[in-house]
């Protein structure tokens, strides 16, 4: 941060608002004066604006570049100033002039331009005035706040559109048609609200009050509020503290000391946009998340889509700086991918102009470890990959007495085979007039019809297809078969439920857990499939069987199993339970020995374990294609990437969220869909009271945060869509929340549940959503647009070979 100017005034200016733009900025002189300084060439002459009777108490520029206008207010005027002329007429001797387009509206607090220059808003108290920037003129009056209003901004896609904050803790969005109210909010801080941003790209106003809190919301064409994200600047300071001191202890950098670790408060004084970075190592566009927040002890950069704090520019951190504490800001985009702030000090008379390179600022949470799903080099000799289950060979008996081999003709002539016969001439005579059969064609029209595409351009599943009532307990979870066939369920009852996905029928009941079921998968092959319970044991089903092929548990382990699912193309068993990660390998035998049907012929090995140094509460890897990434998630709050091939925690990711995460899952796709290749580096956790995030697995960065839904005390699960355009969350509010996985807002909220959604996963073949209920309730969503699988290609489901991706 760069000090281009800095100014003794002969008053102090900690509250006022002062004007800057990309080529000037203006400052109180004497109170009533205002000098307009350069802030590409801070050397030259500054120009004086006088004609205010009063002392000046706001200023601001307008949106336009051509011309530059300037609006100051005092307790008598209103006056808007053309730049440009006023310089002219400042070199021919004469006396700059300006338009009063306001007369005694009181003492005004904050000016704003609408983004056509045309009108220009008066915060007066507990008044907004509308005035016309061309003449004296008030277009309307807007009353309605209990408090003094601290801010109004014109909304940049909808022109008759205002927001206005007030110290009365709440912001309205008001009609300027009618003058009437489109929206008022609840009391969102107990401390006043200063300030509103519109983010035009997602259509968000972003809010901030005096004691630290930012609250984003999304204004859609119904000119109805959602509240997106709330952030707390003091909490997000804290985060990034603890990040920066162990990135520092890992450096070997002394801690700061305690005496120079002070608190003080985070008052959001302005919000500023971002929009000008650019990284050019890695070739990276416009990021339009990155907000700049002004606040008393400094600049913070933070990350909308995540909720994090980037980076803190603190005054204290650069002592060449003319200020310490700043009481007001004013920011504009400067030139060469820069950003300019005019910043007032909050206990002496001195303002100061700044610069920032914003391609100083890096990407401070960018880790670089270069990780990706799909594996670069084949695994290592020593790898527990290679592991191989060793088949036993038949036995048999040793024979006593040593009896002789019999023949095995008791005749001595045997009847020639016909090979010394004369060849055959005719070798076959072709049948004619034979009718066609159709069942090949119509088994290719089958193949045909299971092996289109997922449709990517569908709309996402919100439409209510089927309710089913399973049983009353809870739907632990869900998954489909990888040909979007059949359908899993975890029961809280510690049953298993197979169903069609039309979820038509009876449903197959496989029994034998003695408490709730934790979690199901599918194989690859379709053949067989696994369950995992809290009593400490996994089963792997075959179809049907009533009866397990394989039951690994029988107090091998001392606590649940978490996460059971099959790994490297169905090679593997991979589970954890407690701090170990198990690998096993397995081989399913259903025959059995009618005399000794207690033996089981299946036979399962443990080949690999290894130890975290907490709980494993959730893990997730891929099946569909080799990979050796392995994501576990602990009770630290951490994030493990573990690297199955060198057995070695490639890379670690402390305090991940607020809580321990219950979910964690890969963008695993479908055999119906191709995504990019980065695609399937992204994953997502849920936690408890800290919603769903989606991270980079190459960064192993936050890159977004959902938190539209309600996850206060149950697990509630989290998947996205095979396409990998749409993100699917249960809720405690008796409603699925689908999000747009480029926005942190939600595109649909699916009511109507009877209680709290546990489960959600996605149909792999179709767009098609599956909903679970805490009471024992499935329904089914499907899409408005996109085709679905005909009912009449399930037969022809088991003749398709392996698709590994």
């Amino acid at each position: 941060m760069i000090e281009k100017l800095s100014l003794a005034c002969d008053r102090l200016l900690s509250h006022r608002q002062l004007a800057c733009c990309h080529s000037f900025c203006g400052i109180p002189l004497h109170g009533k004066e205002m000098m307009i300084y350069s802030t590409v060439d801070t050397e030259q002459k500054p120009l004086l604006l006088t004609g205010h009777h009063g002392e000046i108490s706001a200023m601001t520029f307008g949106k336009g570049s051509n011309p530059v206008v300037l609006c100051s207010a005092s307790a008598d005027y209103i006056i808007v100033w053309d730049i440009e002329m006023c310089q002219k007429r400042t070199n021919e001797g004469k006396v700059a002039a300006g338009t009063v387009i306001g007369t005694l509206l009181g003492e005004v607090v904050h000016l704003s331009f609408c983004f056509s220059d045309e009108r220009v808003t008066a915060c007066s108290g507990a008044t907004v005035y509308i005035l016309s920037s061309k003449r004296e003129e008030v277009i309307c009056t807007l009353t309605g706040h209990l408090g003094p209003t601290t801010s109004a901004e014109f909304c940049p896609w909808t022109k008759d559109i205002l927001v206005t904050t007030s110290e009365d803790r709440t912001f309205k969005v008001w009609d300027l048609k009618t003058g009437a109210v489109f929206y008022q909010s609840f009391v969102l801080s107990a401390s006043p609200l200063l300030g509103a941003f519109f983010l035009e790209e997602n259509r968000h106003l972003i809010t901030g009050s005096t004691d630290g809190q930012v609250w984003c919301f999304s204004l859609h064409d119904d000119h109805k509020c959602h509240l997106v994200t709330k952030m707390d600047l003091q909490k997000m300071e804290k985060r990034y503290q603890m990040h920066q001191e162990t990135v520092s202890h890992q450096a070997g950098v002394a801690d700061q000391s305690a005496a120079d670790k002070v608190e003080t408060a985070k008052p959001v004084l302005k919000m500023a946009l971002c929009t000008q970075f650019t990284d050019t190592n890695d070739e990276q566009k416009k990021d339009n998340s990155w907000l700049c927040i002004g606040s008393s002890d400094g600049l913070y950069v933070v990350d909308l889509a995540t909720s994090e704090l980037l980076t803190a520019l603190y005054f204290k951190d650069h002592p060449n700086l003319s200020i310490t504490m700043a009481g007001s800001w004013s920011v504009s985009l400067g030139r060469d991918n820069s950003m300019v702030f005019l910043v007032t000090s909050l206990f002496t008379p001195c303002v100061v102009l700044l610069e920032l390179k914003l391609c100083d600022l890096g990407r401070i949470w960018a880790c670089g470890e270069g990780l990706s799903v799909f594996p670069s080099s084949p695994p290592l000799l020593e790898s527990p990959l290679n592991a191989e289950l060793k088949k036993k060979e038949p036995s048999h008996p040793k024979k006593k007495g040593g009896a002789k081999e019999q023949p095995l003709v008791f005749h001595s002539k045997v009847k020639s085979s016909g090979y010394t016969s004369a060849p055959r001439r005719i070798m076959f005579s072709p049948k004619t007039n034979v009718q066609k059969n159709s069942s090949s064609k119509k088994a290719n029209k089958n193949i045909g019809l299971l092996l289109r595409d997922y449709p990517t351009d569908s709309a996402a599943p919100t439409i209510p297809h089927i309710h089913h009532s399973v049983a009353n307990k809870p739907v632990n979870c869900l998954q489909y078969s990888g040909d979007g066939k059949q359908i899993l369920c975890g029961l809280g009852d510690s049953s298993v439920l197979l169903y069609k996905s039309s979820l038509t029928g009876n449903p197959a009941v496989y029994t034998g857990h003695d408490r709730p079921v934790s979690s199901v998968s599918w194989s690859l092959n379709r053949q067989w499939w696994l369950s995992a319970s809290e009593d400490q044991s996994l089963r792997i089903w075959a179809h049907g069987s009533t009866e397990p092929a394989i039951i690994v548990g029988d107090s091998l382990f001392s606590k649940p199993i978490r996460g059971a699912q099959f790994y490297y193309l169905d090679k593997f068993l991979l589970f954890a339970s407690g701090p170990s990660l198990y690998l096993y390998l397995y081989n399913v035998d259903i025959t059995r020995d009618d005399i000794k049907r207690y033996q089981q012929r299946s036979v399962v090995k443990r080949c690999f374990t290894t130890t975290s140094p907490t709980d494993i509460t959730a893990l997730s890897a891929v099946n569909d294609f080799f990979s050796y990434i392995v994501l576990l998630c602990g009770s630290d709050r951490s994030i493990q990437v573990f690297d199955m091939n060198k057995s070695t925690n490639a890379s670690e990711l402390h305090d991940a969220h607020s809580r321990a995460v219950h979910c964690i899952t890969l963008n695993k796709g479908s055999m119906f869909s191709t995504q990019a290749p980065d695609s399937y580096n992204l994953f997502l956790t849920s936690a408890v009271t800290d919603g769903v995030k989606i991270w980079d697995l190459r960064t192993l960065r936050c890159v977004r945060r959902y938190e539209n839904h309600q996850n206060r005390c149950h697990p509630c699960s989290s998947a996205i869509s095979p396409c990998g355009r749409f993100i699917a969350s249960g809720s405690e509010d008796n409603c699925a929340y689908v999000y747009d996985i480029r926005s942190s807002s939600y595109l649909h909220k699916l009511q109507k549940h009877s209680d709290t959604v546990l489960s959600v996963t996605f149909n792999p073949a179709t767009p098609e959503l599956l909903t679970g209920t805490l009471d024992g309730k499935l329904r089914l969503f499907q899409s408005s647009s996109g085709a679905c699988l005909s009912p009449d290609t399930g037969a022809a489901v088991h003749g398709i070979p392996n698709m590994t991706g």
